[in-house]
């Protein structure tokens, strides 16, 4: 089983992906994960806040049903913007 590791994501703009919507949620440089992991986590980070927004969120590593790998972060968890 994952565990949940505490880091810094921010907020960008990616108008390729595909993914709902065109702001997303990724680990910040210099995190323990790479920039290419997407992070599912509450929908308040990329609608209410300015976007290049860094947050601190606890997160862990997973996928769904062997599909890409992506981090996870529960919408009812603290969220510290920094």
């Amino acid at each position: 089983m994952a565990e949940y590791r505490e880091i810094v994501v921010e907020s960008y703009r990616d108008y390729s992906s595909g993914v709902h919507g065109i702001v997303h949620i990724r680990p910040a440089i210099n995190q323990y994960y790479p920039q290419t992991l997407r992070v599912e986590c509450s929908k308040k980070l990329s609608t209410e806040y300015p976007v290049g927004t860094k947050f601190k969120l606890r997160v862990k590593l997973t996928d769904k049903e062997g599909g890409n790998p992506f981090l996870y972060s529960s919408y009812k968890w603290k969220v510290t913007p920094l």
